[in-house]
């Protein structure tokens, strides 16, 4: 099946307020935005030459963290679990992130849009993740999700889910830390996450299969990659200090955007 990608435009991207300890407004300038920009750009070129088919949707400039279209929901199966954010700084994405969901179920797309019981936080697949090779989701919280609402979503998507507790405000969605790989592997940077959650990884992934990222390269977030099949691409030209060199065959694709470019959710898997 072809891949299928939901990206948000661009054009309403800045960096306003600071919610996570990596935005800071007042060194922000119009330099930075224009290689977001470049980056956003070709990230997709990126997506479509490994062979995934992009949706893209408008942005808000009330709302410029919708780029970051990965925390918009988590959809399996053809079930789509709209995300509830924490921050009202992005709970204005709620309403858009549904209308452009409900216009794929109209579509055909996918086949139900649903929303979070009342008082659950879960910020999309930035915090659920779909481990092929292991099929079962890892689930990030603490810093932005909740474990009661991993737990629902597993339950929603009829699919088995690990949870896992984030450790640092640096590392605040599972995707900033956490990336399974098609051939097996996993990359991730072991600090980002409490001794309980490490044990819940290494029980589950041999030693042979674990990619560790060194601290240069988490803070470059080239955790934070894309996996489509032998091809990746992550948002920094930086490739990751890794101790085990068993993705040898993987291709990587280097999107060359800060950690300001857009994250992509796939609307269908």
């Amino acid at each position: 099946m072809q891949p299928h990608i939901l990206m948000t435009d661009p054009a309403h991207f800045d960096v306003r307020y600071a919610i996570n300890p990596w935005m800071r407004p007042g060194d922000w300038a119009d330099d930075d935005k224009a290689a977001a920009m470049g980056g956003w750009r070709e990230l997709r070129g990126a997506l479509e030459a490994a062979g995934a088919r992009v949706t893209v949707i408008d942005g808000d400039v009330a709302w410029p963290d919708m780029v970051f279209a990965a925390n918009a929901a988590v959809v399996f199966d053809r079930k789509c679990v709209l995300a509830r954010f924490k921050h009202a700084e992005r709970q204005g994405e709620e309403s858009r992130f549904r209308r452009a969901f409900d216009a794929l179920a109209g579509k055909g797309e996918i086949d139900t849009v649903v929303s979070l019981p009342p008082g659950l936080i879960q910020e999309g697949a930035g915090d659920f993740i779909w481990d092929a090779s292991r099929q079962l989701f890892w689930a990030g919280f603490g810093p932005r999700s909740d474990k009661a609402a991993a737990r629902w979503v597993g339950e929603a998507l009829d699919a088995p889910m690990i949870a896992l507790e984030l450790a640092t405000a640096n590392f605040y969605h599972l995707d900033t830390c956490f990336c399974p790989l098609a051939g097996g592997e996993v990359l991730y940077y072991p600090p980002a996450f409490t001794p309980a959650a490490l044990a819940k990884i290494r029980e589950r992934v041999g030693a042979e299969s674990l990619i560790e990222a060194d601290p240069a390269g988490a803070a470059a977030f080239c955790v934070n990659a894309v996996n489509l099949g032998a091809r990746s691409s992550w948002p920094n030209r930086r490739l990751p200090c890794v101790r085990n060199s068993k993705r040898a065959d993987t291709r990587w694709s280097r999107s060359t955007s800060p950690r300001s470019s857009s994250r992509a959710a796939p609307p269908s898997a």
